[in-house]
């Protein structure tokens, strides 16, 4: 059997490609979301199906180490779980502020303190963080999501850094514009509706989760000794 795969935010959009990506390759799973049985609809074999939010590192911590027990120890976790409320600084709820700041850094940092001491210990094991184009740059009306995807690059760096000598990976993954239901999370229909004219007038936002699914695979199945440190993914028509 091939090692463990670990993916938060795995009930939609990239978490959910990335699990039949994985699953289809022969890789047994641990899939964690807040909405559980949306995971187990998947019907996937050699898969263990998780309720976390990964705010909770104990919860987290204990979904992790149940399903090593299973199926040995974690060697890819994907940091995907997010939010994206996009608004205007001036007046956007400091609430979504938080909410990001939360699941979209303190979710990924979580993560890695959950794995890094004992991938560092077999001197193997992979880490991959969701970030965005948000970033490393900035776009109106995501002032407080830029701050929270710029974080997510920053703090992969460092971790990279520090776990390099051990021969562990971690990985950015920075989307751009990319079809999946990240936008309905956005409370703001006035930025609803630009974003999605914006789409509809550029053509941008055919990349799908799948083909995001398989950049991770790929990356993933290079051998250890090379780590394509970041991804920047868009579509053609993206110029921004």
């Amino acid at each position: 059997m091939k090692s463990l795969v670990v993916i938060t935010g795995a009930s939609s959009g990239f978490g959910k490609a990335m699990a039949k990506e994985f699953h289809d390759a022969g890789h047994p799973l641990l899939l964690l979301a807040r909405h559980v049985e949306k995971l187990e609809a998947l019907g996937f074999s050699d898969t263990i199906c998780q309720k976390v939010d990964v705010t909770d590192q104990d919860t987290f911590q204990k979904a992790i180490r149940q399903a090593e027990e299973v199926y040995g120890k974690t060697d890819l976790l994907i940091n995907n779980a997010g939010v994206m409320l996009l608004g205007n600084l001036e007046i956007q709820d400091p609430k979504e502020w938080q909410q990001m700041l939360d699941i979209n850094v303190m979710g990924v940092m979580n993560g890695m303190q959950i794995v890094m001491e004992d991938m560092k210990k077999r001197q193997h094991g992979t880490i991959v963080n969701f970030s965005s184009l948000a970033g490393v740059k900035p776009f109106v009306n995501h002032a407080a999501y830029c701050a929270s995807k710029y974080a997510v690059s920053g703090l992969s760096e460092v971790a990279r850094m520090e776990l390099s000598a051990n021969d562990v990976r971690v990985i950015r993954i920075l989307p751009g514009a990319v079809n999946t239901n990240l936008l309905s999370h956005t409370t703001s229909n006035t930025i609803k509706d630009d974003y999605n004219a914006w789409l509809k007038e550029t053509g941008v936002g055919r990349i799908t989760p799948e083909d995001v699914a398989k950049t991770v695979h790929f990356v993933y199945d290079m051998p250890q000794a090379v780590n394509i440190r970041e991804i920047q993914i868009a579509d053609t028509k993206q110029d921004a």
